[in-house]
């Protein structure tokens, strides 16, 4: 039998985060499952005496402590945290405006930010818990009508890497999951959202683009049920991985990323080498 723990998740109206709850809740633990609508979020997941839904909008701190507070009414403490809330603003950097770039930064990076910093003190005062934080390969390389959603992503790695030894001392882990791509509904009208097209220079890629990655919704290789089953099984390990690469395409994005790293080390090793204070 698994140790029950109790897990809040972040976006579990659809997607991932539906999955993430539903694992969770058939490997006998406790789910406080959360979005901006709860009623959506339960008719989701549906009914289980193991579980609470409650309306948290992450880009809203007072939401992130209210969903706390309710947490730990309910089930005594928090374990594990899923931040996984998300949407897309794709397009080239020219043609995305400041606010759209403002607002996907806000929900994926800032918005983990402020359910975690509410999530923090309860899991110190436990000396326990694990924080999971849902990245992307956009996290790790940098494409192509990404620039808001990787910047977003790259702030994810960053933060969650410099958190984690600050909080490991408490008892508190982390692990970056970064999917490739998976069949949820990020390519969908209602997560994605399009950079209105305004220069002619990137009229015909962007055509192209948008038509590739709509014919892609829906036929993406990766199962989230089994990346959600997978989360799971981590989450119970003495030893959890920091990083998880998901979906075979994840580790070739990994690969190919640690490759680039080593080959940009070496180009110029000498000079890189040189440049200390001569008395050093």
């Amino acid at each position: 039998m698994t140790e029950k723990k109790t897990w809040l998740i972040t976006g579990a109206g659809r997607g991932l985060g539906v999955d993430i709850a539903k694992a969770a809740l058939a490997a006998g633990h406790a789910v406080v499952a959360t979005g901006r609508d709860a009623a959506k979020v339960a008719a989701a997941v549906g009914d289980h005496d193991n579980l609470l839904t409650i309306k948290l909008d992450v880009t809203r701190s007072q939401d992130a402590k209210e969903a706390v507070e309710a947490t730990v009414a309910k089930f005594g403490g928090i374990d594990i945290l899923v931040n996984n809330a998300g949407n897309f603003f794709a397009g080239f950097f020219e043609e995305l405006d400041p606010g759209q770039v403002r607002n996907q930064i806000e929900t994926l990076l800032f918005g983990p930010m402020n359910v975690t910093r509410a999530v923090l003190p309860v899991m110190r005062k436990q000396r326990s818990g694990m924080l999971i934080t849902i990245s992307s390969t956009a996290g790790i390389a940098g494409q192509m009508f990404c620039t808001a959603y990787a910047a977003a992503k790259f702030g994810i790695e960053g933060w969650m890497e410099s958190l984690a030894p600050e909080i490991a001392p408490f008892g508190i882990r982390t692990m970056l999951v970064e999917p490739g791509f998976f069949r949820t509904e990020l390519l969908s009208n209602d997560s994605t959202t399009y950079a209105q097209p305004a220069i002619d220079d990137y009229a015909e890629k962007t055509k192209g683009i948008v038509a590739s990655w709509k014919s892609m919704d829906g036929k993406q290789g990766g199962d989230p049920a089994k990346l959600a089953d997978a989360l799971v099984k981590l989450a119970a390990l003495n030893e959890p991985p920091t990083r998880f690469a998901a979906g075979a395409d994840a580790v070739q994005t990994f690969e190919a990323k640690a490759n680039t790293l080593l080959a940009q080390a070496q180009a110029h090793r000498a000079l890189s080498a040189s440049l200390a204070y001569d008395d050093v």
